[in-house]
């Protein structure tokens, strides 16, 4: 019987790197599916207004865009220079309101839809005419709550 142990071979396991794949795929899948994507392709030009006193708006799942401006470069050949209202992916016409505002409403709970928002995002130029036009259309849809976009006013607020 000896007194002392001989300390060979005892060294400390190494880590296993095996299921460090697995991880890394892991955490991959669930950026893609928490990332959310552009909605639709911006394609009218709009440069909001400034203003000083703005709100955040809470839950963007209630809220449908509506986009007012000129077209852009690559769609004024098709569509002229004149002002156009864009809904989701495509320009759309006066009339076509209605129909997009219940597609949305279809994607959103029933509890929620009172609190559903349209929000014009309206080009800085564009003349208030086209604007009223959506509006009205806005009141014989029954959507009553309606958001102007606009950019925070960076100059001196004195």
């Amino acid at each position: 019987m000896s007194k002392f142990k001989k300390k060979r071979g005892e060294t400390t396991p190494t880590v296993s790197t095996a299921s460090l794949p697995d991880i890394i795929f892991m955490l991959l899948f669930f950026f893609m599916v928490v990332t959310v994507l552009r909605e639709s392709e911006l394609m009218v030009k709009v440069q909001v207004p400034q203003a000083t006193e703005l709100t955040k708006l809470e839950q963007k799942s209630l809220v449908n865009y509506i986009y007012i401006g000129r077209p852009v470069e690559k769609y004024q050949k098709l569509y002229g220079t004149s002002p156009r209202i864009q809904l989701a992916d495509k320009f759309a016409t006066i009339q076509d309101i209605p129909l997009f505002l219940e597609k949305h409403k279809i994607t959103v709970p029933e509890p929620l839809h009172g609190r559903i928002m349209s929000s014009l995002r309206v080009d800085g130029d564009v003349t208030m005419g086209i604007v009223q036009d959506v509006k009205t259309q806005l009141r014989k849809s029954n959507q009553l709550k309606v958001n102007y976009s606009a950019r925070i006013r960076t100059d001196d607020l004195k």
